[in-house]
């Protein structure tokens, strides 16, 4: 049983191809092409606000050399929040439950943001490496320590997106086992326990909004102790 909770997180492929690929691809296909004239309709309007509104929030800690970043942080946001909202969709597949697709996200994005630190302002950069007022004896256990948990930064960033994406899916899918299982035997159980999968439901969509945005957030804040 607890196999086949997991297959849906297994890449599928069709005649031995991926389909990854479209997954990764489809949501740009879906997104209104900015139009030239003055009066838009609703749905462009719409999303001219909330990317509007985004890169001001991410924009906003950051100084002025950071925000060569805007395009990206913000295209990067909106392709997350797509495709984990598409991933609650019925029979679907959601790339970002993959490790290794989140981590060629984080990885070098991060890496991206220490190197401009060590480029730019290497004194600062480095001086993140051990806190103002550390006493001699505890300077090498610091650096340490700091160097581990600089080095940790993209592996949270993958896990953490992984992980609540993973755990959402999981949690759906055995509350509707349940509800199918006990629809038979206790209706009034079954019909409660499918008002919590809608609940549940609902709850996912926010958390598929949320963590894309954290994700990003947590880039601007590393981009933000670089610049």
């Amino acid at each position: 049983m607890m196999v086949s909770f997991f297959d849906q997180f297994a890449s599928p492929s069709y005649l031995g191809i991926p389909l990854i690929a479209i997954a990764i691809a489809l949501p740009w296909v879906l997104y209104p092409t900015p139009s030239s004239r003055w009066i838009n309709n609703r749905l462009i309007t719409a999303q001219e606000w909330f990317i509007n509104r985004s890169t001001n929030q991410l924009m906003m800690p950051l100084s002025v050399q950071g925000h060569k970043w805007a395009l990206l942080l913000t295209s990067l946001m909106i392709f997350l929040i797509t495709i984990n909202m598409l991933g609650l969709l019925p029979y679907t597949f959601t790339p970002t439950t993959q490790l290794s697709l989140n981590m060629g996200f984080a990885v070098p994005l991060w890496l991206a943001t220490v190197i401009i630190g060590m480029r730019n302002q290497p004194t600062v950069a480095l001086g993140h490496l051990l806190p103002e007022g550390t006493p001699i004896p505890l300077i090498p256990v610091l650096i340490i320590i700091e160097t581990i948990s600089l080095f940790i930064r993209p592996l949270a960033l993958g896990v953490r997106l992984t992980a609540n994406l993973t755990a959402g899916h999981l949690l759906i899918q055995l509350i509707a086992t349940a509800v199918f299982v006990l629809l038979p035997m206790m209706p009034t159980v079954a019909i409660l326990t499918a008002a919590v999968l809608f609940l549940l439901t609902l709850l996912e969509v926010a958390v598929a909004m949320i963590q894309a945005y954290v994700f990003v957030l947590l880039l601007s804040l590393y981009l933000q102790e670089n610049t």
